[in-house]
C-alpha cells in the first residue's frame, strides 16, 4: 500500500540568477514546513531557460549534495519549475453525448473530457504541460464549474492547455539526468507562485500575479479560481542591473550591490542631494546620486509595467480583477515598486509572501524570492496525493479474493469446459428422449 502522507519532498527552482533547492514536509494543518534549503548562483540559464545543461547540472549537483549532507537524507526525485518565452496557452473545447439522460454526470465522464483534450493536435516540437479546465456546458447551461451530479444529454468543457517547447524540456531533463537525479514532475512556475502567495478570495474575485525574476517577468491572470491567461515578459532584474552598470560606469557586481542596497523604483520618492560613494579599483570612489539611480530603475520598470499591462489587457479580464495585482519574486523586493505599479496601472497592488502556507521553522523562506520554490513544494504534495488516490483505485480494482485451495483457471479453459458441459448435457437429453420413445413403441407392439 502506498503511503498517502509522504514524509518529505524536494523542489528546485531553476532561475536565471539563482538555483534554489527546498526540502519540506506537509503538516497536519496542510501547511508546509521547510526543513532546509540551499541555493547557488545560476549558470547556463538565460531568461528562465536552460541553455547549457552541463553547467546547470554542476549547480544542481552542488545544491542537492549540500542539502543531502546537511539533512542526512538521500534525495533522488525532484519537483522542478519551468518557465520561459516558449510557454504558450492553447484554448480548446471538447464534448461528449451521454447515452443515459436519467443518470447524473459522473467524475469519470468529466475526466474523459480532460483525456480527450490531451489529444489536441500541437505544433511540431511542442508538448503539453498542464490541461486546465475553465468551464463546462451541460445542454444549454453555460459557465458551469462543477457538472458532477447534474443531468443532461451532452456535456462540453473549455480548456486552457499549457504547452512548452520540447527542446526546452529536453535541456532541463538533460541537466538533471547528468546530475543523476530524476524529475518527478515539471510544474509551470506561475502556477507554483500562485499556490504560494494568493489566497482563495483573490483567486475567486480576480487577480494578476506578477513574478519579477532575474531574467523574466511571469504574468498569470486568475478569475473564478482558474488560470485564464499566462505570459512571460523577457525582462527582469538583470536588465536593470545592466542599465545601472552602463549608466553609472560600474562593473556588474557593483551595479548589482548598488541596486539591492540603495535601489528604488520611484524617483520622486527619493530625496535630492542624497549620494552614495562606490569604491572603484585603484581609483577614487565614485559618487552616485540615489535620485538618479532611482530614475534609471524607474525607466526600465516603466517598460516592464507596459508589457505587463499589455498582457493583462490581452487576457480579456482586465476589468474583472477585483483584487488588482500581486507582486512577487526577487524583483518585488525593490523599494516603492508597489507604489509605481499602482501609479501606472490604477490597480490595488500588494507584495506577495508565502507566509500563509508556511509553518514551523520556515521564517527564512518567507520572502518573495522563495515564492516559486515554496509553491513547487505545495504543487508537489498535491501531485503526490493525486498519484496516491490513483494507485489506491488501481489496488482496489485488482484486489479480487481467490480461494487458495482452488488455483485460478485460465479464461479460455473455463470457456472450453462450459462448452463441453453444454454439449454433454444436450446429448444426454436427446438420448433420454430417444430411449423413452423406443420404450413406448415396444410397449404398444406387445399389446397388439
Amino acid at each position: 500500500m502506498i503511503d498517502k502522507k509522504s514524509d518529505i519532498l524536494v523542489a528546485i527552482d531553476v532561475g536565471t540568477t539563482k538555483i534554489v533547492a527546498l526540502l519540506g514536509k506537509r503538516c497536519d494543518n496542510n501547511k508546509i514546513e521547510v526543513l532546509d534549503f540551499t541555493r547557488a548562483d545560476s549558470k547556463g540559464v538565460r531568461r528562465g531557460e536552460v541553455i547549457n545543461p552541463e553547467e546547470v547540472s554542476n549547480v544542481i549537483r552542488c545544491v542537492i549534495s549540500e542539502l543531502q549532507i546537511r539533512t542526512g537524507l538521500k534525495i533522488s526525485e525532484l519537483f522542478v519549475g519551468i518557465t520561459g518565452e516558449h510557454i504558450r496557452m492553447v484554448k480548446d473545447r471538447k464534448g461528449i453525448n451521454r447515452p443515459v439522460y436519467e443518470e447524473s454526470i459522473t467524475a469519470d465522464e468529466v475526466e474523459k473530457l480532460k483525456i480527450e483534450a490531451g489529444n489536441i493536435a500541437l505544433q511540431e516540437g511542442k508538448k503539453i504541460l498542464h490541461i486546465l479546465p475553465q468551464s463546462y456546458i451541460v445542454d444549454n447551461e453555460m459557465d458551469i464549474y462543477n457538472p458532477v451530479g447534474m443531468f443532461g444529454k451532452r456535456i462540453e468543457a473549455n480548456f486552457n492547455i499549457v504547452v512548452a517547447s520540447m527542446d526546452s524540456i529536453r535541456r532541463i531533463e538533460k541537466s538533471f539526468s547528468i546530475a543523476k537525479f530524476h524529475i518527478k514532475e515539471l510544474i509551470l512556475e506561475p502556477l507554483a507562485s500562485a499556490a504560494a502567495v494568493l489566497d482563495k478570495e483573490e483567486l475567486e474575485g480576480g487577480v494578476a500575479l506578477i513574478d519579477i525574476g532575474g531574467g523574466t517577468t511571469d504574468i498569470a491572470v486568475f478569475y473564478n479560481r482558474k488560470l485564464r491567461h499566462s505570459a512571460v515578459f523577457p525582462y527582469g532584474g538583470n536588465v536593470i542591473t545592466k542599465d545601472i552598470k552602463e549608466c553609472c560606469r560600474l562593473n556588474e557586481q557593483q551595479a548589482e550591490e548598488l541596486k539591492v542596497q540603495f535601489g528604488a523604483a520611484l524617483e520622486s520618492a527619493i530625496e535630492e542631494n542624497k549620494d552614495v560613494l562606490v569604491p572603484v579599483h585603484k581609483r577614487k570612489p565614485k559618487e552616485i546620486s540615489l535620485r538618479n539611480l532611482a530614475g534609471i530603475i524607474q525607466a526600465r520598470m516603466d517598460e516592464i509595467i507596459e508589457g505587463v499591462m499589455f498582457e493583462i489587457e490581452n487576457s480579456g479580464y482586465a476589468h474583472k480583477l477585483c483584487y488588482g495585482i500581486v507582486l512577487t519574486g526577487g524583483g518585488a523586493k525593490m523599494r516603492f515598486i508597489d507604489d509605481l505599479f499602482s501609479l501606472r496601472t490604477g490597480m490595488d497592488v500588494r507584495i506577495g509572501l508565502p507566509d500563509e502556507h508556511l509553518t514551523g521553522e520556515s521564517e527564512k523562506v518567507n520572502d518573495p524570492c522563495f515564492a516559486t520554490g515554496v509553491g513547487l513544494l505545495i504543487k508537489g504534495f498535491e501531485c503526490k496525493e493525486e498519484n496516491w488516490e490513483e494507485a489506491k483505485e488501481q489496488e482496489e480494482e485488482q484486489d479480487i479474493d481467490i480461494p487458495d485451495e482452488k488455483p485460478a483457471v485460465p479464461v479460455e479453459k473455463k470457456k472450453k469446459k462450459r462448452i463441453e458441459k453444454t454439449i454433454k448435457s444436450t446429448f444426454d437429453k436427446a438420448k433420454k428422449i430417444l430411449e423413452d420413445y423406443f420404450e413406448v413403441k415396444e410397449v404398444e407392439g406387445s399389446e397388439m
